[in-house]
């Protein structure tokens, strides 16, 4: 499948990315999880529909992406508004959104505040929508205002300078489910060649608090209001593991059942939570399977220009 780079200039700097296959071909973009980048879709998107045009993005501060200004914060609100930028960029009208982990977070807070904008939203290991409990929340977010105030207030420091193999450790340890070739795929944009080795290109400020935070009630309501298709796919070994037991029993039945109230699909495949770059053979027939049924037989039209 060709594929090539992507540019959209931001106030701030570019967003970068990969844009797979034909000029014309239906828009999908794809958005990574948390402290990766847009190279965890380099071995499902091959496997999926080659008539789309799948548009897979580093957000901001992650993998190529510019980081933010000083200041500012990384959060769920100005991620959307950064999608909203790269629609706008390309000119995409109507397009489908493939979102891992945070990224479905995104997709979906996206999908239910532009829903005429997205006819179909697929979920890789992710709730659409995850809420916190509500007893909960301004601990979390004046963790996250906290950890940023703190952070500025230190001295500038240099970031710590690796070997490619001291860097493939480093990576290894903080995400032992990835075996070590998926580790080289996400590095090929993890990390900035400098002076005596490489340091990891994603913004320090990435691992702080979300401070945007929704509720049990907030999240079923967002939910409610996505007008397109949705499929989730979720790891048997992951998702369900970021709540505690508590969590799992007050946020899982309700946000299954929603899923289902809507006709929505929700599909468990066997894996953890990067089952769609290390073993995409096993997330590919649904994912595919619900693009060519759910999106490729919508009537065409000119919603995008790349």
């Amino acid at each position: 499948m060709d594929r090539h780079d992507l540019r959209v200039e931001v106030p701030w700097g570019e967003i970068r990315g990969t844009v797979w296959g034909p000029d014309q071909g239906r828009p999908v973009l794809c958005l990574h999880g948390w402290a990766d980048n847009c190279g965890s879709f380099n071995t499902l998107i091959p496997l999926l529909p080659q008539e789309c045009r799948y548009v897979a993005v580093d957000l901001a501060g992650h993998g190529l992406s510019s980081h933010r200004p000083a200041g500012a914060f990384y959060s769920m609100v100005e991620y959307v508004v950064d999608v909203r930028r790269v629609a706008d960029a390309l000119e995409l009208k109507k397009f489908s959104i493939i979102g891992h982990s945070m990224g479905g977070d995104i997709a979906g807070l996206f999908a239910a505040l532009y829903p005429e904008m997205v006819d179909a939203l697929i979920h890789l290991d992710n709730f659409v929508l995850l809420p916190t409990d509500t007893t909960e929340i301004a601990g979390v977010m004046r963790q996250g205002m906290d950890e940023l105030l703190r952070y500025e207030k230190r001295p500038e420091q240099k970031r710590k300078v690796y070997t490619y193999e001291k860097a493939v450790q480093r990576l290894v340890a903080a995400n032992p489910t990835l075996p070590e070739r998926s580790v080289h795929i996400l590095l090929e944009r993890g990390l900035v060649q400098v002076e005596g080795g490489f340091v990891f290109s994603r913004d320090l400020r990435v691992n702080f608090k979300n401070t945007h935070r929704f509720s049990l009630e907030q999240s079923l309501d967002l939910l409610s209001r996505i007008q397109g298709s949705v499929l989730v796919v979720l790891a048997d070994g992951s998702v369900e593991a970021k709540f505690s037991e508590y969590a799992q029993k007050k946020f899982t039945p309700p946000l299954l059942q929603c899923l289902h109230d809507r006709n929505h699909s929700v599909v468990t495949v066997p894996g953890d939570h990067h089952v769609h770059l290390t073993s995409p053979e096993v997330v590919a027939p649904a994912v595919s399977h619900f693009l060519r049924t759910k999106v490729l037989l919508l009537p065409t039209s000119a919603t995008h220009k790349l």
